[in-house]
């Protein structure tokens, strides 16, 4: 049975990998990079607190000891399912069964100046990105008199009020308080704010409201700005314009404000359903085909009773439809009856700084904060790396991080066609 796989994040790795040693199949994983990250912890990459090689491993290496999966660099460019092929970047490949898992994309709500100018968090490139573009302003704001000027390169303007813009803010914050000052002592006192927009009623709204609750007083003790029932219209001449016509000036607009889905030539319209997600059934077989699948945050399942409008795209819904998958394979080479696939909800969590954190639990129904919360995440976070070697240098930044209330991850590293300077 020949499986073609196109994306390696969770949905799609956890296919390759519980299928990886049964030799009925011939699985061939494509990415657009040559390694699989853990999206959850990229802020702390764009804030240096950890390095880049903490989170990600190589899929080659990964995929060593599983037979039956190979890997292939490259880019889906076009399905034609009628001849069981798909084309891509780097050639062609047939399959008996294709599988999409390519997650979701940042979406700008059709606004090209928020896609040219605002600062996107969905990848380890925009993370680098990210992290490069803040060091150096933070370097420019270091011989700059002008106090205008100073307040636009200090500001950090961050839109989206879910687990990543509650990390960001957290993060961003504490720095200000603790490190910055240490770092860059001739910047104190000299303006900066850090501003958390969300169009919702509130932060984190998937959570319960004891965590908003939590949450919001939180961010408002470390001096975050927060603005609720509101978004950002549009950023353009350094100028961050919100929907209740207030205006925030800065040059660094941090886009955590939502994702849609990927729409691919050859898929017909039927398809497809909302925020361009692939519509599939009990077992993710994508509507109108016959041997196609979708699984994690590409897919829309309004099949699932506790769900009825569709899952949550988190990284658990990922994992558990690709192992779900993998197993309805197994269940098809044997000839037997498949699974339908329903999502079991273990909880939700996010971390706002150090020693703070909400974490919610649906059954039994618990509520945590502060400490317990706060270990709690590392705790799940930790073991969700992919391999021994990330947790062990992960849990090293971290516990460095805890005891000196520093990190030492704070460097600018240019490719040599530096997109910053002319030089």
């Amino acid at each position: 049975m020949k499986i073609v796989i196109i994306g390696g994040g969770f949905a799609g790795l956890n296919v390759a990998r519980t299928l990886g040693k049964d030799k009925r199949f011939e699985i061939t994983l494509v990415d657009k990079n040559n390694y699989n990250f853990f999206p959850p912890l990229i802020y702390q990459v764009a804030t240096g607190f950890l390095e880049p090689s903490s989170i990600s491993y190589p899929f080659r290496k990964l995929f060593r000891d599983l037979t039956s999966v190979k890997f292939r660099l490259g880019y889906l460019q076009q399905v034609i399912p009628g001849e069981n092929k798909v084309i891509l970047s780097s050639g062609e490949l047939t399959y008996d069964y294709l599988i999409f898992a390519t997650g979701a994309k940042t979406n700008y709500f059709g606004s090209e100046n928020l896609k040219k100018n605002a600062i996107a968090m969905k990848t380890l490139d925009d993370a680098l990105e990210m992290r490069n573009k803040l060091l150096r302003q933070m370097e420019q704001a270091s011989v700059i008199e002008d106090p205008d000027q100073l307040r636009k390169l200090l500001t950090i303007v961050i839109a989206g009020g879910g687990p990543t813009g509650v990390e960001l803010s957290g993060m961003f914050a504490e720095m200000r308080n603790g490190i910055l000052r240490k770092e860059y002592p001739e910047l104190i006192g000299k303006g900066g704010e850090i501003y958390l927009i969300t169009s919702a009623d509130e932060l984190l709204s998937p959570m319960s409201e004891k965590s908003q609750k939590d949450t919001y007083d939180q961010l408002r003790k470390l001096g975050v700005k927060i603005r609720l029932k509101c978004r950002v219209k549009d950023f353009v001449d350094d100028q961050v314009i919100l929907s209740n016509d207030e205006t925030i000036t800065t040059k660094n607009l941090i886009w955590a404000a939502g994702v849609t889905g990927k729409s691919f030539e050859g898929m017909s319209e039927e398809s497809y359903g909302r925020g361009t997600r692939m519509l599939v059934d009990d077992f993710n077989k994508v509507n109108a085909t016959d041997n196609i699948y979708a699984v994690g945050d590409i897919c829309l399942q309004l099949t699932d009773p506790d769900f009825a409008i569709g899952h949550p795209q988190v990284a658990q819904v990922a994992i558990q439809q690709g192992k779900n998958l993998a197993k309805n394979f197994k269940l098809m080479a044997e000839n037997k009856p498949l699974k339908a696939f329903r999502y079991v909800d273990k909880g939700s969590m996010a971390i706002i700084g150090r020693m703070q954190a909400v974490a919610d639990i649906p059954k039994p129904k618990m509520h945590f904060r502060g400490t317990i919360a706060w270990f709690a995440w590392l705790f799940v976070h930790l073991i969700g790396l992919i391999t021994k070697k990330n947790r062990f240098r992960t849990l090293f930044n971290w516990m460095v991080a805890y005891f000196t209330k520093d990190q030492s991850l704070r460097m600018i590293f240019k490719p040599s066609w530096n997109k910053y300077t002319d030089e």
